[in-house]
């Protein structure tokens, strides 16, 4: 079905009440399904798997690992609660001479005895296993029909009220109306891959599962994710910028200070900031390095680059606790340079917070530090040259470009401790330039990691002790339980108690919850060693810096992801002393995670582990988050590394389409157009006018 480009996208947005068949209840069902309104929506809402069934006589035919229709007679039906509380319907049913019990949890017992009435053949589908001296299936389909349950059925995702026939219905209405498109992918890429048009990718997809037609829509979406990033990479960079130069007296007072060299990669960081500082155009910088690699010093002194040409600079950070580590660091290496910082939090007395805001204003204070306080609507800058955001994989394309907005021509360097797969950095700071700090400073030593069941917790406690007696500091870290912050409070505390009670004042708790000031008051005793063990949640995740503390305990380990425990791993291992990492375990969960967590004890490396991380938690997960109120990784592919591999063909073809047609104006430019839009990406389109 041919049509002009121009009529493309109306047909392909139409709400779903426009379907035929489709009213406005069933619209309600199928948007919760589906994720969207349209009819695209609907489209994309692919099979999760195909059902295959095989047809037997008889439930002793049945395969065990293959769902089976057959037929039955329902004899008797009760309503039943599982010990757990649990409803369920229970049929007892005759199939030929065998016994048959079917159960159908949460179901009610008027409408099974209406779908499965008593002395009339049914025919059913499901799983069929051995019980006594009969057989049982749980949840199975009742049909009137044999041909109701087809050999190969699809098998889509649903919501409460909605069933497999509603969303097959709209879709044959949707695939009705389906128009062919234009190509906007590489005509010899699509070759290569022997990937099938859009349309009929769709078609296929719906169908069958043959792996295609999938890469090919999820090619299409992430096509459109890098072409709207580039877009908007190139409008931040066409921004006027302006030269920001000094004459490095600050940076060489802070320095000296410190009191270390930086290292080789924090130099050559250095110098591609400085770079772009220098330029007449905006910088938009990522700043990655792992774990204790030096990301504040390399900040610092560029914040510095900045005071030193005159203007200020803002370091954003998501929490008031590492603001304030920020502070006591930046304070203590600016003050020798005759630079004032503040910090503005939502914590601040209002008589405090007017005297921030007079300094911002007046240009008193040249370096700011603060949570999302720092771009409220209230706070105004004299003149803001550069923005620092400090770990902000927790925010969009857009938040990270509201600082920066604060100034006119504001340069911006993003900073992360979590080393970032290739993938991620493609796909979520695709419009930044990207300089990554490698190795440690000069004196580190490698941490020694160990991994022990939880049912040696006596031991790990006792060695602790020991570990305190020697002088050590150690962390000990209680998990989040059920992602419930009230639950972790409590796992803390009791953690807590019981250890106080057995090495008395020695021990201080801090979690999220606390007060600030009670917070602050048990890290500067763990700090200044009047305590030598810290209990805690992980707000000490990032910016607690105890260069003596040694020994890292982590409860439950097998509940934090791979990337998270080696920021735990972190706190420790700054000092020149030999350090330690003690990953508990809950035996119980399997060898499974024994093996995940020999990957952190086998390796310091943040890259490789969060490479581990990307593949083990798969990608369409690991991209899932939302971005311009659109999800990215809809349609993930099982496969991590084609779904890597995507994203990075993705990359070069947006980038090699712009070069040769920046207006988007060519056939294939104007292809590309309907991909943004179809794709929720059209306000990236903003930047090439009209159209």
């Amino acid at each position: 079905m041919n049509h002009p480009v121009s009529t493309i996208a109306p047909i392909l947005e139409a709400p779903l009440q426009t379907l035929p068949g489709i009213g406005p209840k069933l619209a309600g069902l199928l948007e919760q399904a589906v994720g969207g309104k349209r009819v695209l929506d609907l489209l994309l809402h692919l099979p999760e798997r195909f059902a295959e069934r095989v047809r037997i006589e008889k439930p002793e035919e049945a395969p065990a690992d293959r769902d089976s229709v057959f037929p039955v007679l329902a004899e008797s039906h009760r309503a039943v609660r599982s010990a757990k509380g649990a409803r369920y319907v229970e049929v007892r049913a005759l199939s030929g001479d065998a016994r048959v019990v079917l159960r159908f949890m949460n179901a009610t017992l008027p409408w099974i005895e209406g779908k499965l009435p008593r002395a009339e053949p049914r025919f059913i589908c499901g799983r069929v296993r051995p019980e006594g001296d009969g057989f049982s299936v749980m949840n199975p389909e009742v049909a009137r029909d044999a041909a109701q349950l087809p050999e190969r059925e699809a098998i889509w995702p649903l919501v409460a009220g909605l069933h497999r026939g509603h969303v097959a219905r709209g879709l044959a209405a949707a695939l009705a109306v389906l128009p062919d498109c234009p190509e906007w992918a590489d005509p010899p890429l699509v070759a290569r891959e022997t990937w099938p048009p859009f349309a009929a990718a769709l078609r296929s997809a719906q169908a069958e599962a043959t792996p295609a037609p999938r890469a090919r829509l999820a090619y299409d979406e992430q096509l459109a994710g890098q072409i709207a990033l580039a877009l908007v990479r190139r409008r931040e960079r066409q921004k006027p910028g302006r030269a920001l130069l000094g004459n490095g007296e600050k940076r060489t007072a802070a320095l000296a200070a410190f009191g270390h060299t930086p290292t080789p990669s924090q130099t050559a960081a250095l110098a591609e900031i400085d770079a772009d500082l220098a330029a007449p155009h905006r910088m938009l910088r990522l700043l990655q390095g792992d774990v204790g690699s030096g990301k504040t010093l390399v900040a610092l002194l560029a914040m510095l680059r900045a005071v030193e040409a005159g203007t200020q600079a803002a370091l954003m950070v998501p929490t008031e606790l590492l603001a304030r580590q920020h502070l006591r660091t930046l304070e203590r290496l600016c003050r020798p340079a005759g630079v004032r910082v503040a910090l503005l939090s939502g914590s601040l007395k209002a008589a405090e917070r007017r005297q921030v805001l007079a300094g911002l204003a007046d240009g008193a204070i040249a370096i700011a530090i603060g949570t999302h306080a720092l771009f409220q609507q209230g706070v105004v800058f004299r003149d803001l040259g550069l923005a620092v955001v400090d770990e902000q994989h927790r925010f969009g394309v857009e938040q990270r470009l509201t600082l920066a907005s604060k100034g006119e021509a504001t340069d911006l360097l993003v900073m992360t401790a979590t080393p970032i797969p290739r993938t991620l950095l493609l796909t979520h700071w695709g419009e930044m330039a990207v300089s990554r700090i490698t190795g440690k400073p000069a004196g580190r030593q490698p941490i020694a990691t160990s991994i022990h069941g939880l049912s040696n917790l006596e031991e790990v406690i006792a060695a602790a002790g020991r570990a305190m007696a020697k002088g050590a500091r150690i962390y000990w870290v209680c998990p989040l339980v059920a992602e419930s912050e009230t639950l972790d409070l409590a796992a803390a505390e009791t953690r807590f108690a019981e250890l106080a009670a057995r090495f008395g004042e020695n021990v201080a708790l801090a979690h999220g919850q606390m007060d600030v000031s009670l917070r602050e008051a048990a890290l500067g005793r763990f700090a200044r060693g009047e305590a030598q063990m810290l209990v805690a949640t992980t707000v000490i995740e990032v910016g607690v810096d105890v260069p003596e503390a040694t020994v890292m305990v982590i409860e439950h380990a097998e509940r934090f992801g791979l990337a998270q425990l080696h920021q735990l791993r972190g706190r420790v291992g700054r000092g020149a002393a030999r350090s330690y990492c003690m990953l508990l375990y809950d035996e119980a969960v399997g060898r499974t995670a024994r093996d995940r967590l020999a990957i952190l004890r086998d390796t310091e490396d943040g890259f490789i582990i969060a490479d581990e991380d990307f593949r083990l938690r798969g990608a369409g997960e690991a991209l899932g988050t939302r971005q311009s109120g659109h999800e990215m990784a809809r349609l993930p592919l099982d496969d991590a590394a084609a779904q890597d591999r995507l994203v990075a063909i993705a990359h070069a073809d947006a980038e090699a389409l712009l070069t040769r047609d920046p207006a988007l104006s060519t056939p294939r430019g104007q292809a590309a157009r309907l991909l943004l839009r179809l794709f929720g990406k059209d306000a990236a389109m903003a930047t090439l006018g009209a159209g």
